[in-house]
């Protein structure tokens, strides 16, 4: 996994580096926290990995309460599908407990990246770690996963977080706005900045149904989209965290 960070950090550095015109948060810079944020995503990598060799472990030991589907031209898209959907609740959930004021503690260094780079999607405490992805040590008891699956997940996670925190919008479309729900950089970026939005992963479903989503969140999708440009707008400036 560390070569997959570094992999698409570079990356996501050289295309940004070429397309200044896409950064969403205009008057902020965060590729000024880098060096901490790779300091402190190595630890995070490393807990994530043992979570998810855990898991994938116990399997293989027979320590699950199902056998694994055998692995098939079926089986790993709808387990991976099934996983995803799983994946975004379980995550949308920890990532609103850990914004609980007795648990903030422990998420509150991943927020000192007010303008988030691919670096920082990794720049968490040992905690946050464990309650974010916790799942890859529980799907492998309780459903039937063929490993790959779940290693694909992992894979796609990985990737689509650093993209998701690179702090510049490539996505905007249709596609990532109401009713659609799936989501572009935007979405979390806005996180990041306003803090009690948008705490979903992959798609925007929990945080409509609970009336977390950003109320311009949408507005501003379709503003890149019909103009093809990022705004600089009052709406991705900073606000003041109360949690």
């Amino acid at each position: 996994m560390l070569a997959v960070y570094f992999a698409t950090g570079l990356t996501m550095s050289a295309i940004n580096n070429r397309h200044p015109e896409r950064r969403i948060q205009k008057h902020r810079d965060g590729m000024k926290r880098v060096r901490q944020e790779i300091r402190s995503s190595l630890s995070a990598l490393a807990t994530s990995s043992a979570l998810l060799s855990a898991g994938f472990f116990a399997q293989t030991q027979g320590w699950v309460l199902f056998e694994p589907l055998a692995l098939s031209w079926w089986s790993f898209p709808l387990m991976f599908a099934v996983c995803l959907i799983l994946f975004d609740a379980w995550f949308y959930w920890g990532h609103r407990i850990l914004h609980w004021p007795s648990l903030y503690k422990w998420h509150v260094p991943h927020h000192r990246s007010i303008a988030p780079t691919a670096w920082s999607n990794d720049s968490s405490t040992t905690i946050d770690t464990l309650i974010e992805h916790g799942f890859y040590l529980v799907v492998w008891f309780v459903l039937p996963v063929p490993a790959l699956s779940v290693f694909a997940l992992r894979l796609f996670d990985q990737i689509s977080g650093m993209v998701g925190h690179s702090g510049f919008e490539y996505f905007a479309s249709k596609s990532s706005r109401w009713p659609s729900p799936m989501i572009c950089t935007t979405f979390h970026d806005l996180h990041h900045s306003q803090f009690h939005y948008n705490y979903g992963n992959f798609f925007s479903f929990w945080d409509r149904v609970c009336g977390t989503v950003h109320p311009k969140y949408d507005a501003l999708v379709r503003e890149m989209e019909t103009t093809g440009e990022v705004p600089d707008t009052e709406d991705t400036k900073v606000a003041k965290n109360t949690a």
